[in-house]
């Protein structure tokens, strides 16, 4: 069966010029059109750099930047929160929303064992808040439930354990959407005990973008953002929304919340020296972003899913479900390693690059990337068949990679801890 390929509405080829940004950084965009190591690696276009020119340029310590301060009041009114601030990434705004939710230790958060506020910030946590972590390991080999969460909630009754009072769900994760319904639950669960719950936002974008498509509304419609945005983010006591990944801002990430909460974050901000003088510009960059690029994402995951069906007819594994823009290969399936997939795709004549098995579709990735991509892999298969070292499509897997693919692809019962952490490379 031969799958059909996917086109988008733009060029993300003809959006830096040499004439605005300089024969470099066309170049830069054509080797970042097939680039799939992040989604944090898209060059800002001339347009929203022209764009952010015309910026205001006051201190917005001070709280006296126009722009700086637009944004936080279009964010806020998007996800249906009283306050928004400004910061300069992700790790920072999820350390500076966990902070301000800490208080007086011994304290600790819940956690899934693959949370990035837990693997992929430096220790902030311990650092900042002097908070341990509780990790927990999802039944289901997927996402926390309720039920996964509940009988880890500690409230103080212990003194060997340090009583929880957040907990910190991420949305997406490894790509794959967390579950509104379940969301919900642990909400309610969180306001019965009087526990914060936090969300690692950073790519709810495509949360959003996805249930737009799926409700049939405009991804290019302020209401319509804010109608579904807002019923994604209502459970949340705070949430870090970055604005450098799927949107493509040069830099910066927003935090939500009520205003004290957001009051309490800027005192933080300022003692971390996360302050930003002039940063009218960077927001004016991400402003920009949220009207021209949200209403590409939608794309980005047509693109993955086409490379995650090219893949998968060719006998290559897929570790996750590819709900969004992330496809977690595995090439073991037919007999090719990692390390000789990425080097062949990196010895292209027009290159190809990948962060191993995790592949990330951002909107300046081309259809042609994504049929390069299968047709370097298609072509390796047949040079395997040919030497007699795959057998039907089916090649020898190691035996962790077996359990990664059977526990995301056919999850039976209660997942082992053992299990689990054996997928350890997923989640960043």
């Amino acid at each position: 069966m031969t799958i059909p390929s996917v086109s988008i509405p733009y060029n993300p080829l003809t959006e830096v010029t040499a004439d605005v940004g300089g024969k470099e950084n066309v170049e830069s965009l054509h080797r970042i059109a097939r680039d799939f190591r992040s989604d944090t690696l898209t060059v800002p276009t001339d347009a929203q750099l022209l764009y952010s020119l015309r910026a205001s340029r006051g201190d917005d310590v001070y709280g006296e930047d126009p722009s700086t301060v637009a944004l936080e009041r279009r964010v806020a009114k998007l996800t249906g929160k009283e306050a928004a601030m400004f910061a300069v990434s992700g790790t920072m705004t999820n350390q500076l929303a966990i902070r301000t939710h800490m208080k007086q230790p011994p304290h600790s958060i819940i956690t899934d064992y693959r949370a990035h506020v837990h693997k992929m910030e430096a220790g902030g946590i311990a650092m900042f808040s002097q908070a341990t972590t509780h990790q927990l390991f999802p039944s289901n080999g997927l996402y926390l439930t309720a039920e996964d969460i509940e009988p880890q909630i500690q409230l103080g009754t212990n003194i060997h354990i340090a009583p929880t009072k957040l907990i910190c769900l991420e949305n997406t994760l490894s790509g794959i959407i967390f579950p509104q319904e379940e969301v919900v639950k642990i909400g309610q669960l969180a306001k019965k005990h009087d526990i914060g719950l936090h969300l690692d936002g950073a790519r709810i974008w495509n949360v959003a973008a996805d249930e737009i498509e799926k409700r049939g509304l405009d991804a290019g419609n302020e209401d319509d953002r804010q109608t579904v945005l807002t019923d994604l983010l209502a459970p949340f006591d705070s949430a870090s929304l970055c604005l450098s990944k799927g949107l493509g801002a040069p830099i910066g990430s927003i935090i939500i919340g009520t205003k004290e909460f957001i009051e309490r974050a800027k005192w933080f901000r300022k003692a971390f020296g996360g302050g930003i003088r002039q940063c009218g510009g960077l927001a004016a960059s991400a402003d920009y972003a949220l009207t021209n690029h949200f209403p590409r994402l939608a794309y980005t995951h047509h693109l993955a899913k086409r490379l995650e069906a090219g893949l998968r007819e060719l006998g290559c594994g897929i570790a996750a479900p590819v709900d969004t823009n992330m496809v977690f290969f595995q090439p073991q399936q037919i007999g090719l390693s990692l390390d000789a997939v990425t080097a062949r795709l990196a010895a292209l004549p027009n290159p190809i690059i990948v962060g191993r098995e995790r592949c990330v579709v951002h909107h300046q990735i081309t259809p042609q990337a994504i049929e390069d991509f299968i047709a370097c892999i298609a072509e390796m298969k047949k040079e395997k068949e040919a030497n007699g070292q795959v057998e039907n499509g089916e090649g020898r897997i190691g035996d962790k990679e077996q359990q990664k693919l059977d526990n995301y692809n056919q999850p039976k019962g209660k997942t082992t801890d053992a299990v689990l952490r054996k997928q350890a490379a997923l989640g960043y």
